[in-house]
């Protein structure tokens, strides 16, 4: 029996229709167990939390359940998925037990290298294990194997300390040269890293809008963060798992390079796997079926669909904890191409100008190269037709207004701005199909 594969982890930022993307794995229930953005409940509410947003907001914290939550209980929910992976699907127990017994029997005694049990399919926010604003990273006090000294303070539960309330970050813990994150490299080795980005002219906005009336009293988030736009955490962390060798060199959908090592010698790490949401929402067959390839998954065109009674009980139970983010994914039923391909630069004037025809007819002196241009520049006007435009800058800062006033289009402007060269640099090692 082969040795089990690691757990996927499916790195991202806010507002990446990484919901959507989720969704299609969740609906191979047989061979996968879902974790929905586990390490929010850390990040945002417990005793190791990062974030400020409800730092002031004690009832808030405790409202959601998670003020208890470290990086620690997260991990150790990981174990117990695991430790009950392998269970009777809902679709066997209709199965006569002989049949059951004897599939059971057959993947125990099988020399497949798959092994029995179901794979952890993790999808996160990677500055849910940053801290925010670039400030210097240690490892979580929970998973943190310095001992105490005396006069040292123990983990500050809610964040008081000698009855002083106080964020509980920076932790007073070691750190590891270079890891942008509180997860020791030892934990983050443990998961298969793939990545999930957006353009932030597109998640920006998205982002905004769960900020502000009537979508905040939903979400419970009632201001906009910049910092937690995400883009720098996730370039942070993809360019530290490759320096220490836990994904790449390969870039998914590429040949091979040096065979299974690197060229230092040392063994070749998992794919560089990004995946852009643009891609995916136009060509969700295409993307699915490499992104499944890349991690060691069987692809089935079925995965695009999720239109049963259980799927959708499923996603409601899966996103409770984040209301007011996921409706759009909720209330899905399919991953399919939307009606107009993303293009990412302005479309060409649609009319040739006959000073071109001219100068094509004069230096080719051949009416038939002359006709042939001319049919493919109306061929790319007729294809370009079924492509959505780009809006220039100065039309989405149009809409932006129109939509969250002069000053929200504003902030999101700034926020697109910021955060555009790291999306660009991630954007590099895309799958390509």
């Amino acid at each position: 029996m082969g040795e089990k594969p690691k757990p996927i982890f499916v790195a991202t930022h806010p507002r990446a229709c990484s919901t959507a993307f989720e969704r299609v794995f969740m609906t191979q229930r047989n061979t996968l167990t879902s974790v929905h953005e586990p390490f929010g409940d850390a990040f945002y509410y417990g005793p190791e939390r990062l974030s400020a947003r409800y730092e002031n907001d004690l009832k808030a914290r405790e409202d959601s359940g998670f003020s208890q939550s470290t990086y620690q209980t997260i991990l150790e929910r990981f174990e117990r998925e695991e430790a009950s992976e392998v269970r009777v699907h809902s679709s066997q127990r209709a199965m006569p037990p002989i049949i059951l017994v004897s599939r059971l029997l057959f993947h125990a005694s099988s020399t497949s290298s798959r092994p029995i049990g179901k794979r952890l399919f993790i999808k996160d926010i990677a500055h849910y294990l940053v801290p925010p604003n670039r400030k210097p990273a240690s490892t979580a006090p929970s998973l943190s194997r310095k001992k105490r000294g005396v006069g040292t303070s123990d983990l500050k539960v809610n964040g008081a300390v000698d009855g002083i309330t106080q964020a509980p970050y920076p932790y007073n813990t070691d750190t590891e040269s270079k890891n942008p994150t509180v997860l020791p490299m030892e934990i983050l080795g443990k998961f298969h890293f793939t990545f999930l980005i957006r353009h932030p002219r597109s998640s920006i906005p998205s982002y905004y809008r769960c900020t502000i009336p009537p979508l905040d009293k939903v979400t419970g988030f009632y201001n906009f963060m910049p910092s937690e736009a995400g883009y720098d955490e996730l370039r942070r962390v993809f360019d530290y798992l490759r320096s220490v060798g836990l994904v790449g060199p390969r870039i998914a959908g590429q040949a091979e390079i040096n065979g299974h090592t690197r060229s230092d010698g040392a063994p070749r790490g998992v794919d560089i796997c990004v995946i852009d949401a643009d891609d995916l929402l136009d060509n969700p067959t295409g993307v699915i079926e490499a992104y499944c390839r890349s991690v060691g998954l069987d692809y089935d065109p079925g995965m695009l669909k999720w239109d049963t009674n259980e799927d959708q009980q499923q996603a409601r139970d899966a996103f409770e904890k984040w209301s007011g983010f996921h409706d759009d994914a909720m209330d899905s039923r399919m991953l399919k191409p939307r009606e107009h391909a993303h293009r990412p630069t302005q479309p060409p004037n649609r009319r040739t100008p006959p000073l071109l025809l001219f100068i094509l007819y004069y230096y080719t002196n051949h009416f038939n190269v002359l006709f042939l241009l001319m049919a493919l520049l109306i061929r790319a006007d007729m294809y370009d037709g079924k492509m959505k435009k780009t809006k220039s800058v100065e039309e989405e800062d149009k809409d932006w207004a129109e939509r969250y006033g002069e000053k929200g289009a504003k902030i999101i402007r700034e926020t697109v701005e910021a955060n555009l060269k790291d999306f660009e640099y991630l954007k590099q090692f895309a799958i390509k199909v």
